[in-house]
């Protein structure tokens, strides 16, 4: 019944450009915050991104200044912006929906090329 699914992952040449998406449906409750998370092979799953409900944001120092995170709250749909891309930027990124408890996706494969 609920349901998150991501999409918008590809390979892209470094310093290109991504969009990640991801829908969520069924989230029977308030939806405290949403979020993407990363993880590369051989490394642990780490936040990339988060928006809370009242639209405040946090990012990995890492991804300041390149990446943007929005949502779109009519349509249940989380946004995650990648410019700038570069090749440590690699990894299965993962969408994060906060309610009574986390929900996940499955991962979109986002491979940045040197």
């Amino acid at each position: 019944q609920v349901q998150v699914v991501e999409s918008g992952g590809g390979l892209v040449q470094a310093g290109g450009s991504l969009r990640l998406s991801c829908a969520a449906s069924g989230i029977p409750f308030i939806i405290s915050a949403m979020g993407w998370h990363r993880q590369a092979p051989g490394k642990q799953r780490e936040l990339v991104a988060a928006v809370g409900s009242g639209g405040s944001t946090d990012y990995a120092d890492s991804v300041k200044g390149r990446f943007t995170i929005s949502k779109d709250n009519a349509k249940n749909t989380l946004y995650l912006q990648m410019n700038n891309l570069k090749p440590e930027d690699t990894a299965v990124y993962y969408c994060n929906v906060q309610s009574w408890r986390d929900f996940w996706g499955q991962g979109t494969q986002v491979t940045v090329s040197s």
